[in-house]
């Protein structure tokens, strides 16, 4: 294993606690400690949520299978902690790091240092605003946006009112998400009218904001939840309004989530919701570390489809993505504004095969 730099720095830190902790000693891994397997490093963004918990299980098994050996971290969705994260599996010898920053803008003095100690980085979910990567790996944010818009533009007939639950506009995840959904309404269903509702990703804020719209606009039929962060407390709100009934009643409100998690199949099967788009958080997974492993092994990569049914973009100029197949799901498999859909029960939806691993 060849070995780096560690990087301590005032410019790498966020703070001087931060550098302090993350460098006040330990010793670097060996080959030997990794059984002769490439070591890379994975921070976890978070694990309150189902989404970033099946992430957290996909991670160990695809680096066995890929022949890697894994440490990890959790950052908590917090800058500061990413960056002594990054510092401590830079002393434990990671030869590549995979990482989901939540905040997007704030992670790229972290890129630059790790760019120049030649530590490539992969990073999914998210997209650096700034700074180069080894390679983006995520879906289309922005057509997330567009597949629910044609969802509940088509069952609402092109007319009434629809809540968006925004997640933070400091992601590129949000940012991207809410321009899909509101081009899409804009130049196709100029009759519906979208209140957007920044949450932060957080879901009594969500709560407290689908409440004050629906008291309001007590007439409103629709709700795009950017993620599935919302779920528990949008159904909960939409039952204290009585409003919680099925597909067939006059009073159904259509509910379209973002994650394909296994409670939202669930909830589409049973009518419960209505769609979701399923983020394919497995392939997440497997794909960070393979390029992770493919950066060590000194490959490289260009723009164009992939063995794997997806399409590596250029971002910008020294910014790659690969960004995977993200389907709308839907209890009949049917299209909606020319967007096909898969059947909540389909096999080959990782929320449908996560327990059977």
């Amino acid at each position: 294993m060849r070995s780096r730099p560690v990087l301590c720095s005032a410019a790498f830190a966020l703070s001087a606690l931060v550098l302090v902790s993350a460098c006040g000693g330990g010793s670097g891994s060996t080959a030997a400690s990794s059984g002769g397997k490439p070591l890379v490093g994975v921070d976890y963004p978070r694990s309150d949520t189902d989404f970033w918990n099946a992430y957290i299980k996909y991670t160990p098994e695809y680096a066995e299978q890929l022949g890697l050996s894994l440490r990890t971290t959790n950052s908590q969705d917090d800058v500061a902690k990413l960056a002594a994260n990054t510092q401590t599996l830079i002393l434990q010898g990671a030869e590549g790091i995979a990482m989901a920053p939540q905040s997007t803008f704030a992670v790229a003095p972290i890129l630059a240092q790790l760019q120049a100690a030649q530590i490539p980085v992969v990073t999914i979910d998210t997209r650096p605003d700034r700074g180069r990567v080894y390679m983006v790996v995520r879906a289309d944010n922005r057509a997330y946006g567009e597949k629910a818009c044609r969802y509940l533009g088509t069952k609402l007939g092109g007319k009434g009112k629809v809540v968006m639950l925004q997640g933070d506009l400091s992601s590129i995840n949000g940012r991207d998400r809410t321009e899909g959904f509101n081009a899409c309404m804009k130049a196709n269903y100029p009759d519906i009218k979208v209140f957007g509702e920044v949450t932060n990703w957080d879901e009594d804020v969500a709560a407290q904001k689908l409440q004050t719209d629906l008291t309001a606009h007590p007439d409103i039929k629709g709700i795009y939840m950017q993620a599935s962060f919302a779920l528990s407390s949008t159904l909960h709100v939409l039952r204290q309004q009585g409003l919680l009934v099925g597909p067939g009643d006059p009073k159904h409100v259509s509910v379209v989530s973002n994650d394909g998690i296994p409670r939202e199949l669930k909830y589409i099967s049973d009518g419960t919701i209505d769609a979701t788009v399923s983020q394919p958080v497995d392939l997440y997974a497997k794909y960070a570390l393979s390029y992770l492993k493919a950066a060590i092994d000194g490959q490289t990569f260009k723009p164009g489809r992939t063995d794997h049914d997806s399409t590596i973009v250029r971002v910008r100029d020294g910014l790659l993505e690969d960004q995977l197949s993200a389907p709308l799901v839907t209890a009949d498999g049917g299209t909606y504004g020319g967007v096909p859909s898969l059947k909540s029960t389909d096999t080959s939806l990782w929320g449908n095969s996560l327990d059977r691993q």
